[in-house]
């Protein structure tokens, strides 16, 4: 299986950006036991660019949290590199205002697709989950497949013939997976933009696409892309008719995006739960995240410490069963 490796230029990259003064900060900046938090702006950083939904939710969080806790918010982006980039700079700058908001599909595979990772899994402490991202099945809308075990059907009819669209990440991980345990010959062609993917689905130039829902929104709308199941473990609010991966006989494939906050390993439990709670009373004010969140293909799932660290141990634990049922040894 072809898994995407860090090469020594993006490590070098990545440990120049976390250097720079804009992101690294020294353990000073950590607030002292019986501080009041927050006493400076909070910096929301994330692993993907502007206009995901992510990107969106953390927007919609950060100016209501800002009224609340009386200090601004600012989100910062920074794509690249698998997520790398992103967790990077929120680990080495071992600041409690600094956190990272993010879907954790974008790093719970990492230990088995690069080497050398830069950080280790207790570096990022669960704060709050927010959202759970809606996870499509996709096709083109003239492939004449209308569900998951016509998919098969198809691809095991036509060896080698056909393509799929593969994004780094635990998605496109757990798809090679379940290729390799099926015995099925498909090709994958790598993307670094979601986006781009989604346009060739729409096309016809790959035949499959498993994605956040968001990302093909436009192009299902527009008649081009058909999503034959959610990888979800319930159906989805904005598809009710299109069944689960589980419902159509391949739980193995069942994945449930989630999105949430995270804080530094050292930022006490007392505080992780007070961010948390502040995260659910600003979603609840304001019934306008919940249908903007909708809207950008997620659903609202706000969860404290425990339950966000319980989802996270689940997912990973996911991850980790389709490694090993294909012989992936963790690489690190």
């Amino acid at each position: 299986m072809r898994a995407a490796r860090t090469s020594a230029a993006l490590i070098l990259g990545c440990l120049a950006l976390w250097a720079s003064p804009s992101v690294a900060q020294a353990p000073s900046a950590q607030t002292s036991p019986g501080q009041a938090w927050p006493q400076r702006s909070v910096r929301f950083i994330l692993p993907l660019g502007p206009g995901s939904g992510t990107d969106i939710g953390a927007r919609l969080l950060s100016d209501k949290l800002s009224q609340r806790w009386g200090q601004p918010v600012v989100v910062e982006n920074r794509p690249g590199g698998d997520g790398v980039v992103a967790i990077g700079a929120f680990v080495s700058a071992k600041d409690d205002h600094i956190l990272l908001f993010a879907p954790t599909s974008s790093f719970t595979a990492h230990p088995y697709m690069h080497d050398n990772l830069p950080y280790k899994p207790g570096d990022l402490a669960p704060i709050a989950r927010v959202s759970n991202t809606l996870i499509s099945q996709s096709v083109p809308a003239d492939l004449p497949v209308n569900s998951m075990k016509e998919l098969v059907a198809y691809i095991r009819a036509n060896p080698g013939k056909v393509n799929w669209a593969g994004v780094t990440g635990a998605l496109s991980f757990l798809w090679e997976g379940f290729l390799k345990t099926e015995g099925l010959d498909m090709a994958k062609v790598p993307y670094r933009n979601a986006v781009d993917a989604a346009n060739d689905l729409a096309q016809g130039r790959v035949q499959f696409y498993r994605a956040a829902l968001a990302i093909v929104q436009p192009q299902v709308e527009a008649g081009k892309i058909k999503v034959i199941a959610m990888s979800n473990s319930t159906r989805a609010p904005a598809a009710p008719n299109v069944p689960t991966v589980a419902e159509a006989g391949y739980p193995s494939l069942e994945f449930d995006g989630l999105v949430g906050l995270f804080g530094p390993p050292s930022m006490p439990m007392a505080l992780r739960e007070r961010i948390a709670a502040d995260v659910k009373a600003v979603m609840a004010a304001d019934p306008m995240i919940g249908d903007r969140l909708v809207r950008t293909g997620q659903i609202v799932n706000p969860g404290g410490p425990a339950e966000f660290a319980s989802s996270v141990d689940d997912q990973r634990a996911r991850v980790a069963a389709a490694a090993n049922a294909t012989g992936v040894k963790p690489k690190q």
